[in-house]
């Protein structure tokens, strides 16, 4: 079992999509919040098995991510 950072944003389209920083190219969509979280779980498990596949290093996690909103004057 793995357990990975996620950031989930809205689509311009609709719907929502998902990126994984620790794994940089593993990305999944969704039209709800729900459904993208269940497709990043898929496409975590895919990206990590051709890692191993490959014979790459699995990069660890860097833990929590905080978001945060900054006002710029420009």
């Amino acid at each position: 079992m793995s357990t990975r950072q996620v950031i989930l944003h809205l689509a311009e389209e609709g719907g929502y999509w998902v990126e994984v920083p620790s794994l940089p190219g593993c990305f999944s969509q969704g039209e709800t919040r729900e459904e993208a979280l269940e497709n990043i779980k898929e496409a975590i498990a895919c990206h990590l098995e051709d890692m191993i596949a490959a014979g790459e290093d699995i990069p660890a996690d860097p833990g929590e991510i905080s978001v945060e909103t900054v006002t710029v004057n420009a």
